[in-house]
């Protein structure tokens, strides 16, 4: 029992500071991150974060923990890396941040693993099913409301992304710049589209080329539609009739959505033959089983 508490606070006391350094008011931003939103690369939120806050004890076990916190996603079967998925649904959080507050939440369910049983006086066993499984489910519940919101965001993207490229063909046609373009479609627009433009702008604003800022985008979103829109963008400054190619792309996005929306219907439209088959064939079979058992009756009396 002594043995017990005693690693309970210690897990407590470890929980407890790297919550507390977490914390904006106990750490103060550096110089550099303070400098950063002002520089050419201070908006791009793929592994360009400062993590110099919090002392030199969190810059020595922020490189541990997120290992661990990678490694223990892979082994969950998330193959897409944090850091993407983080970037693409625009979350303010960087991949510390929230490896910092999955551990916290760890920590705090295995506190609650093993005080929880002790209390109630359990078996060994038992408690230390509890104190396992315990993290393991807040990390994987926190693992998996992050890829649900990154997999919302991305049929989002889909969805409106052959409106977006429409809308594109259009402005391009009318004579105007692909960064005018872009730029109008930002400010205009209110959608998923409308802020990684908003971002795509911010980027080329702060002195990166179109093309990489494109670029960027399409390895942030992860949609293939995407991918084929900037292969069509970058190569603005090599032809002329990008409008129209641009107007094609749209088609075929927009031929694509048809297509998985024709093959959401009838994927709902199958499953509703689930529960009818169901209801069908409970009943046959007790109407069947009624004479089989009869006829057993009968041939055992024999």
């Amino acid at each position: 029992m002594n043995g017990l508490a005693l690693g309970a606070a210690v897990v407590v006391w470890v929980g407890a500071g790297l919550a507390l350094s977490a914390w904006p008011r106990l750490s103060r931003p550096s110089l550099a991150e303070r400098l950063r939103p002002f520089s050419p690369g201070g908006h791009l939120p793929m592994g360009t974060r400062a993590r110099s806050r919090g002392g030199p004890v969190r810059e020595s076990m922020l490189p541990r923990l997120e290992r661990a916190g990678d490694r223990l996603s892979e082994l969950l079967g998330i193959s897409d890396t944090l850091e993407n998925r983080l970037a693409r649904i625009h979350s303010p959080m960087d991949p510390a941040q929230f490896r910092v507050r999955e551990a916290t939440c760890c920590l705090v369910a295995f506190v609650a693993g093993i005080t929880i049983p002790v209390l109630v006086s359990v078996p060994v066993p038992v408690v230390a099913l509890f104190a396992l499984g315990g993290p393991l489910l807040a990390f994987l519940v926190l693992e998996q409301s992050l890829v649900r919101e990154s997999e919302r965001w991305r049929t989002a993207v889909a969805y409106e992304l052959p409106v977006v490229s429409e809308q594109l063909a259009m402005l391009m046609n009318a004579g105007f710049s692909l960064g005018s373009s872009l730029a109008r479609l930002a400010e205009r627009g209110n959608g998923v589209v409308a802020a990684d433009l908003n971002l795509v702008v911010n980027r080329v604003r702060h002195g990166l080329s179109e093309s990489d800022a494109l670029a960027e985008w399409s390895a942030r979103a992860g949609v293939e539609g995407v991918s084929r829109l900037v292969a069509v963008l970058t190569i603005h400054s090599q032809a002329a009739d990008v409008g129209r190619l641009v107007s094609a792309e749209a088609r075929s996005a927009r031929r694509d959505l048809n297509r998985r929306t024709v093959e959401a219907i009838e994927s709902r439209a199958q499953q509703v033959w689930i529960p009818v088959t169901v209801a069908t064939l409970v009943p046959g079979v007790i109407l069947l089983a009624v004479p089989f058992l009869s006829a057993l009756n009968q041939f055992s009396r024999a």
